[in-house]
This record gives structure tokens, C-alpha cells and sequence, in this order.
């Protein structure tokens, strides 16, 4: 005679993925540092050893300023005070990668112990992106930083920066509503980074106090 066996049923609850308007603000002003096209060449000649000894070029304090931003429209062509200038009165816009936000919440929801490790919170929630997984930044026009900086063994280099001052910008946050984290958790890890990571350059993550920033509540 057959016997009958229990079926266990397992109840798997859908993704089901929300999307909310998270606007940051800006605490403290915004340093940024992007990577130019010359020194991402240079150090791949260094990498693959095609690289030759030369002088350096002679620094060009507003050339550097320009390219250590995020343009969203065309970077000027002119490396001048009045290639920027005539760029801002343009309608200049730039922008900042998503992942440096979404990094500074992970960071500080880990070191406030509110996340085990910060392995699970990087399928918790999403920032969305434009195609280059950038978003936009709302500021006063950039203004270049001149700073006193150390490289290798302890060699000081001059910096030029942009700085951007009362800005802000509008997220997309993209959640699983099953999901461990509710909305209301994922934004107040969001605001936990802007004050406890930062982002930019000389961030509380990196001994500053720049690139703090907290959550608009209206």
C-alpha cells in the first residue's frame, strides 16, 4: 500500500521594485577630483611600460581646475579662464557618480552596525543613473581650490579643484518593497552617509569635512 508523503510549501514573495525621490543637500561644499583623460593615458603607458622620460609640462592651474569636474554638458575646448567662464554663462551642468552615494550609505549603515557586513546592503537599494551612471548637481557656479597635498614619499604637489558650494541633487532610489530594508530605513542610511562618509574629495571618510550632506525632509 502507498504511502503519502508531505510536500512542504515554500513561499517565495516576488521582487517587487519601487523607485523614490530622494533629494541630498549639501552640508559642506563639494570638492571634486575626476580622473582627465592625461592621467588615465599616462598611467597606462606606465602600465604597459611604453612610457619615456620626459619633463613635465608646465602646470596650468585653471586647465587642471577644469578637468577635475564632472561636466554633463561639453567640457570647454578652451582651457582658459574665459573658455570656463563663456561655459558657465552657457548653461554649464555637471555631475557626480551615483556609486560614491550609494558607497557612503553602505559605509556608514556598516559602521553604525546597523548592516552585518556591507556585502548585503549592495542589493538592498539602487541610485539610478544617466548612461555613464552619473547624476546631476545643482550648485553655484564652481570655484577652483588651491591646495597644499601629498603624493608618494612624502613629495608636496598643488592642487587645483572645483569646488562646488550650496548644492544639491535629485536621486531616483530604486528598492525591493519584500525586501529587508524598508524605504524608510534605506533613506535614513542615506542620510547616515552624507554625515558620516561624505563625498568628494577631503570627505569625513578621508579626514575632511567636506562632501557632507543630509536628506531634504520636504
Amino acid at each position: 500500500m502507498a504511502t503519502s508523503k508531505s510536500v512542504e510549501v515554500i513561499e517565495i514573495k516576488p521582487i517587487e521594485v519601487k523607485r523614490a525621490a530622494v533629494r541630498i543637500v549639501g552640508d559642506t561644499p563639494l570638492i571634486m577630483h575626476a580622473w582627465s583623460e592625461k592621467a588615465k593615458r599616462e598611467m597606462l603607458e606606465k602600465q604597459m611600460k611604453t612610457a619615456k622620460a620626459k619633463s613635465k609640462d608646465a602646470k596650468n592651474p585653471i586647465e587642471d581646475f577644469i578637468r577635475s569636474m564632472y561636466w554633463k554638458t561639453p567640457m570647454p575646448t578652451e582651457m582658459s579662464q574665459a573658455g570656463f567662464e563663456k561655459a558657465i554663462s552657457g548653461g554649464a551642468r555637471f555631475c557626480f557618480p551615483v556609486t560614491a552615494i550609494k558607497q557612503a550609505a553602505i559605509s556608514a549603515a556598516f559602521r553604525m552596525g546597523w548592516a552585518k557586513d556591507k556585502m548585503s546592503m549592495r542589493g538592498a537599494f539602487f541610485i539610478d543613473g544617466d548612461e555613464n551612471q552619473m547624476v546631476e548637481i545643482h550648485s553655484d557656479a564652481p570655484v577652483m581650490r588651491e591646495d597644499m597635498v601629498k603624493v608618494g614619499m612624502g613629495t608636496a604637489d598643488i592642487r587645483y579643484r572645483g569646488e562646488f558650494r550650496n548644492w544639491y541633487a535629485d536621486l531616483i532610489v530604486s528598492y525591493n518593497a519584500n525586501g529587508v530594508y524598508s524605504l524608510e530605513q534605506i533613506v535614513n542610511i542615506i542620510n547616515a552617509g552624507g554625515y558620516a562618509c561624505g563625498i568628494g574629495e577631503w570627505r569625513p571618510e578621508r579626514d575632511g569635512q567636506y562632501g557632507m550632506f543630509h536628506v531634504a525632509t520636504k
